[in-house]
């Protein structure tokens, strides 16, 4: 998808920026600008002066849930990784087997009727692969094709106890083979994070959100940049696969809504912190470009040919050559700024995943 073969083992962000040495702080990562094809290179704390009055970023509040327990399949370990909660009550989950270093790996001859027995007598019936064997269903899950042909992710049903409180009391935050160490809840949690009223939330981090600070979220607003909420949880991503995004939750406030179509009639910049604050705001565009407050499933893929209506800058991280997310950066700003930037990337050792550095893509100044 772009020039990058493969990232190289040694630029996987192992531990989050402020492990890495004394005195740092969550704001230590490197930041790469793209304005177009032209790159700049900075330090995240150095976004507000990069940012003008009138911008507007869009950020994702939903919390990190602690979303992989441990479990047995007969004598066999297994580690559950909880993803989406159906609208029937079901979970979307995904069964993994520990690999020896404290992380997983995918796991095969998972089955109808598989049950996983879990921490105080809970238990986990699965009940068929997402998708089932055939395209029907009433979840929005059921309807994605991915699920049609990948038996990753799984219905299941929680008896003997209820998922949320199975993930307070034993949960913790899924972790790949890149970390070095798990990291308690709170090193995954943004700043951003908001408890949802029914303990939804995210399987994997909103990661985008993560470099924000107090002090630099202070000096953006005292620059005159704004900020808007949207909340979408996320859904397991897990290394091994690079499928399009499965439908997911999200909602976008009145609030919210009206300042982003203000922002946007007013000639101002609406910069998504994530891929996923960008999904909920351009699932929630009308016919005539507005955005709307609404919630429900959306199972949008913004990619170059569907464009994007009303984002014109994307914060995020760095994503893998496979990764489907590179055509949403692609949308935002142009094949040629991605290349040249993932070039200078690699050029200049950032890290990537999620503890990693991050991207700034503005897109050449165009009339709206």
């Amino acid at each position: 998808m772009t020039t990058i073969v493969r990232v190289p083992e040694e630029l996987s962000a192992r531990v989050p920026a402020e492990q890495r040495g004394p005195g740092r702080a969550r704001d230590d990562v490197r930041l790469l600008v793209s304005c177009g094809t032209r790159v700049t290179h900075h330090v995240f704390r150095e976004l507000p002066g990069l940012l003008r009055a009138g911008d507007l970023l869009v950020v994702n509040t939903s919390p990190t849930l602690a979303a992989a327990v441990d479990g047995r399949i007969g004598d066999a370990p297994v580690v559950v990784h909880f993803s989406t909660l159906g609208d029937d009550g079901r979970w979307a989950v995904e069964l993994r087997e520990p690999d020896g270093r404290g992380t997983t790996r995918a796991r095969a001859g998972t089955r109808v009727g598989t049950e996983v027995r879990l921490p105080e007598g809970v238990r986990l019936v699965v009940e068929e692969p997402v998708g089932g064997p055939e395209p029907v269903g009433g979840h929005p899950l059921d309807r994605h094709p991915v699920g049609r042909y990948r038996e990753r992710l799984w219905w299941g049903r929680v008896e003997g106890g209820t998922v949320l409180g199975l993930l307070r009391g034993h949960g913790r935050p899924i972790r790949y083979s890149y970390t070095t160490r798990d990291q308690p809840l709170s090193a995954y949690q943004t700043l951003f994070s908001l408890p949802s009223p029914d303990g939804a939330g995210s399987a994997e981090m909103p990661s985008a959100g993560r470099p924000f600070t107090e002090r630099v979220v202070a000096e953006l607003v005292r620059g005159g940049v704004g900020f808007a909420r949207v909340t979408l949880h996320t859904g397991v991503a897990s290394a091994e696969a690079h499928e399009p995004p499965y439908p997911e939750w999200f909602t976008v406030p009145e609030a919210s809504a009206r300042a982003i179509n203000a922002v946007a009639a007013g000639g101002g910049r609406v910069i998504a912190v994530g891929t996923t604050a960008v999904r909920a705001v351009e699932s929630a565009v009308g016919a005539d470009g507005a955005v709307r407050a609404c919630q429900g499933w959306t199972d949008l893929v913004v990619t170059p040919e569907r464009g994007v209506r009303v984002v014109d800058g994307l914060l995020t991280g760095l994503h893998e050559p496979e990764a489907s997310h590179l055509l949403m950066l692609r949308a935002v700003a142009g094949r040629a700024a991605v290349d040249r930037a993932y070039e200078e990337a690699l050029r200049g050792l950032y890290l990537w995943h999620e503890f990693g550095d991050v991207h700034l893509l503005l897109g050449e100044e165009t009339p709206r």
